[in-house]
């Protein structure tokens, strides 16, 4: 059984420029500095193999990024949906999570202590932002940006009596 040819890669003098500077960058993505890196190979005519033994890569990545550019060009090189569940809360709705977290007690005229995340868990169900949303979740949200409302400080002042 013969093994299939290669498909053929020619470059524009614009995609050959936009490819040659991925592939040198220091600061693009690893994927896409290698996925450039295979295209670039591939114009000069080398084979899957050869691409695949020089950056360390199988067989099938080389014959994927080599054929998806082949079809599509430049837009075949990027990354493509991914399966799964789908978010089950909206940007908005994280947004506003945040949003709500970000508040200082006394803006929303609630103790000190309520700031951890079942509490806040609550008062986004509270407020209608959501209809239900577990602690963990609310954690999970804040954790992306570092958010912890559970560590403000505040100055708690007494009213002290002149009576001594």
């Amino acid at each position: 059984m013969s093994s299939p040819h290669a498909r053929p890669i020619t470059l524009t003098a614009a995609e050959r420029h936009r490819l040659t500077a991925v592939a040198h960058s220091h600061t693009a993505a690893y994927q896409q500095i290698i996925r450039a890196r295979i295209v670039c190979d591939a114009a000069r005519r080398d084979s899957n193999v050869a691409i695949a033994r020089r950056h360390d890569l199988t067989i099938d990545t080389v014959r994927r990024w080599r054929g998806r550019f082949a079809d599509e060009g430049l837009a075949g090189l990027t990354d493509r949906p991914r399966p799964g569940r789908p978010p089950r809360f909206t940007p908005v709705q994280v947004a506003e999570v945040k949003a709500l977290a970000c508040q200082l007690p006394a803006e929303t005229r609630t103790p000190l202590s309520e700031g951890t995340c079942p509490d806040l868990a609550a008062q986004a169900v509270g407020r209608g932002i959501v209809s239900a949303i577990s602690a963990s979740t609310i954690r999970r949200i804040l954790a992306r940006d570092t958010i912890k409302p559970w560590q403000h400080q505040s100055w708690i002042l007494h009213a002290t009596s002149a009576c001594g």
